[in-house]
C-alpha cells in the first residue's frame, strides 16, 4: 500500500511508457485474444456435456471435437476458395 501512495505522491508513474496500441483493451489483437479464450471456454462445457451429461466416453467427444473441426476446416476452404476465384472469371 505504501509502494503504491509513493508511486503517486512522487509522481514515478510518468517514467513508464504508454501501453503500445497493439495490446490495447479494444484492439484487433486482443478482441481476438478474447474471441479465442471464450471459444476454449465453450469447448471445455461442451466437452463436460457430451462426457457427463450424454454418457459419451472421452475419446468419443475428442473424436467428435476432431471431426467438427475438420469440418468447419473444409467449410472456410471451400467458402475462401469460392469468393478467391470470383474476380478470375
Amino acid at each position: 500500500k505504501t509502494d503504491f501512495i509513493n508511486f503517486i505522491n512522487d509522481k514515478e508513474w510518468k517514467s513508464i511508457e504508454p501501453v503500445s496500441s497493439w495490446f490495447g483493451p479494444s484492439s484487433f489483437l486482443m478482441s481476438s485474444m478474447s474471441a479465442l479464450f471464450q471459444l476454449s471456454m465453450w469447448i471445455r462445457h461442451g466437452h463436460g456435456y457430451l462426457t457427463e451429461n450424454l454418457g459419451i466416453p472421452v475419446w468419443g467427444s475428442y473424436a467428435i471435437f476432431g471431426l467438427a473441426t475438420l469440418f468447419s476446416g473444409l467449410i472456410l476452404g471451400l467458402v475462401s476458395e469460392a469468393f478467391g476465384r470470383d474476380g478470375e472469371h
